[in-house]
């Protein structure tokens, strides 16, 4: 069903059934009218939201909630049931548009401003027609039950576990969509996974059950599509997330399973998962040059990108390889003969690999393989954490000439505008000093665009020290040029798999090799409006591709942060959206390790990673930002190049500004 008639079936088509219904509880006039408006208030989000108008259906939804708020400081028992199927309308609109990048605040039940307000006629207790009593529970009393739940299977003062309590229900009850499979792009097939979240963000935020994505699509319904979550697996739910969605297994990349979820946390590991040892320089294999290439062209979709890894063996990372899988680890460094990778890769035991009918490993390429194992099977990549297809990327890209990467950038814009324009729509090509600009917007478009990138340069240039040509981005860069928003928004869902916010029109990305803008121009826009989309996507990709492992938050605050700096106009209500946000990023942002480890949500990522950036470069800290860019053109990693300029780590710098702007 596509999700918009699904919208539209949650979402409005209940409000037009219930408006008759609602006149015929015991409301006054007054309520009735508050009634009837909360719910052309959602009629409206529904309508908007079916429009593809994300933004103006969070408008309406956030106007409904303060309806519900503002009618119940004075309303009865009675209005708060007529107002309830409103409430699992909005509460199912707050997920939706959260996985459409819209910011809605969090809903929260209203209460009666009474406890001792009277019943309705005069209804005495225990008289027929009479409401029972309303429990208010807790989140933060897990030992308060609704009235007539199940009997607790969990023992809430002793905590709720992750590995006994919760993984099981999540199996139960999502298994075979979100853990064997990764319906609408989520899957959580172990914890970390589950805290990743999907393509669209977050959706468990520990410690804050009203904002976690997963508690509100359960709530109001829309998951599991096929079946329900009791009122005891919710609470656990609830109470788990509340506590700090903490873990407690021994391996957060172990697959749940229906028994336990994970190993506990006092059952042994069956092998020992080998050292993980880096490169002395003296191996004749590389593995990030020779090894990493061949795993993820062989292995991509069973083991590496799996929507189900098969034998539980994941090679997404060097650590996850090392890890092994059900088997235990496939490698024994050292001992080639002995490892199980090499023994699957010639047939020896069980399936040879690669399955699925792909072509067998050539015996050029095993011995590759086991020369790699016998020196040591160490690691020469940037981290064992480190995605082995941008490590592989990386590693040719350290190799290959300024020209052999601009050639193969432009091989692979060309190759993606196939796929985005698979109807055959006319498109254009040309290149400038550093930039190969392609897309479906007219030649004309196009020459604007890059004549504008070349001239909004000068912004990259005033952080970045590089030469000219396609030695500045390490190869030219590609821009795609799309006439339309819905155009560049399927450009995100075809090549990035994901979803943009509804009121982004352009961004930047750098995934080892490609280096990319994607941005909305036509013929009608004025020459300022393209230069505005351009800068802080030029100036976050520029910081980007200086290092090999630049992490993101750090090239977009700071093209974030010139771009607020570079003297465009900037409406003053879109100001002042800009700094609510920031500040009320900053509440969420409980320390450093939540921030890098993107636990926040991600437009809340985006506006602290531009405050954090514009401290950097003030004026009484610019000698050492400006330092820490040259670290990175000299080839240090971040880590290393941050600590140098800054004399801290990020994680210290990150929480001494937590700390500073908290007061």
């Amino acid at each position: 069903m596509p999700m918009r008639f699904l919208v539209f079936t949650v979402l409005v088509l209940p409000v037009l059934l219930w408006g008759g219904l609602a006149n015929a509880a015991e409301l006054s006039a007054r309520e009735k009218r508050a009634v009837d408006t909360v719910n052309q208030t959602i009629r409206t989000a529904g309508i908007e939201y079916k429009a593809g108008n994300f933004s103006a259906a969070g408008e309406a939804i956030t106007r409904a909630m303060d309806q519900i708020d503002i009618a119940m400081k004075v309303g009865s028992a009675e209005l708060l049931d007529a107002f309830e199927p409103a409430m699992k309308r909005i509460s199912t609109a707050h997920a939706l548009l959260e996985l459409e990048g819209v910011a809605v605040p969090p809903f929260r039940r209203p209460t009666l401003p009474s406890v001792d307000a009277p019943k309705a006629d005069g209804a005495a207790a225990g008289e027929e027609g009479e409401k029972p009593e309303m429990v208010i529970f807790d989140i933060n009393d897990p030992s308060a039950q609704p009235p007539n739940a199940t009997p607790p299977k969990v023992d809430f003062a002793a905590g709720v576990s992750f590995t006994q309590h919760v993984a099981p229900i999540l199996v139960g009850r999502c298994g075979r969509c979100h853990v064997s499979g990764s319906k609408g792009g989520f899957n959580m097939a172990n914890y970390e996974a589950l805290m990743k979240g999907s393509r669209a963000g977050v959706v468990v935020f520990p410690g804050d059950v009203p904002n976690s994505v997963l508690v509100e699509v359960i709530e109001s319904g829309a998951m599991p599509p096929n079946g329900s979550v009791s009122t005891q697996e919710l609470l656990t739910l609830k109470t788990w997330i509340n506590g700090g969605a903490k873990f407690d297994g021994t391996d957060p990349t172990a697959t749940l399973s229906a028994g336990s979820g994970v190993a506990p946390i006092d059952e042994p590991v069956k092998t020992a998962m080998p050292e993980v040892k880096q490169a002395t320089g003296k191996e004749t294999v590389s593995f990030a040059g020779d090894i990493a290439p061949l795993l993820v062209e062989a292995c991509k979709g069973c083991h590496i990108d799996a929507m189900q890894t098969r034998g539980g063996l994941q090679l997404d990372t060097f650590a996850r390889m090392m890890r092994g899988g059900d088997s235990g680890p496939i490698i024994s460094p050292g001992n080639a003969a002995d490892s199980l990778l090499v023994k699957k890769l010639r047939g020896m035991v069980g399936e040879r690999m690669p399955a699925g009918g792909r072509p067998a490993f050539s015996e050029d390429s095993i011995q590759l393989i086991s020369t790699w194992i016998n020196e040591g099977a160490t690691l020469d990549g940037a981290s064992k954490d480190q995605p082995l297809d941008v490590m592989s990327k990386l590693a040719w890209m350290k190799k290959a000439s300024a020209s052999e990467i601009s050639a193969k950038r432009k091989a692979d814009a060309e190759d993606d505008l196939k796929l985005v324009n698979a109807s055959g729509g006319e498109t254009h090509s040309l290149s400038t000093d550093h930039f190969f600009v392609t897309g479906t917007a007219s030649k004309p478009t196009l020459e604007l665009v890059g004549a504008k990138a070349e001239e909004e340069l000068k912004w990259a240039k005033t952080v970045v020290d590089a030469g000219e040509g396609e030695a500045f981005f390490r190869g030219k860069a590609t821009i795609f040029v799309m006439p339309r928003r819905y155009d560049y928004s399927e450009f995100a869902k075809m090549i990035e798999a994901r979803d943009v916010p509804s009121d982004w029109n352009s961004h930047w990305k750098f995934d080892g090799i490609n280096a990319y803008i994607a941005v909305v121009a036509t013929d009608r826009d004025e020459e300022d409006e393209i230069a505005n989309r351009l800068i802080s996507p030029l100036v976050s990709l520029a910081v980007a591709t200086r290092g090999m492992d630049v992490p993101r938050w750090f090239a977009e605050g700071v093209g974030a942060s010139v771009f607020s700096k570079s003297g465009t106009k900037v409406d003053r209500d879109a100001k002042r959206r800009e700094d609510a946000e920031i500040s009320a990023a900053v509440v969420a942002m409980k320390d450093a390790k939540q921030f890098l480890g993107e636990k926040l949500k991600p437009e809340q990522t985006d506006r602290i990673s531009m405050a954090i950036a514009a401290s950097m470069m003030d004026r009484g800290r610019r000698k050492n930002f400006d330092a820490l860019m040259r670290n990175l053109s000299d080839g240090l990693p971040f880590e290393q190049a941050f600590q140098t300029a800054f004399r801290v780590t990020p994680a210290a710098y990150i929480t001494q500004w937590l700390k500073w702007v908290k007061g």
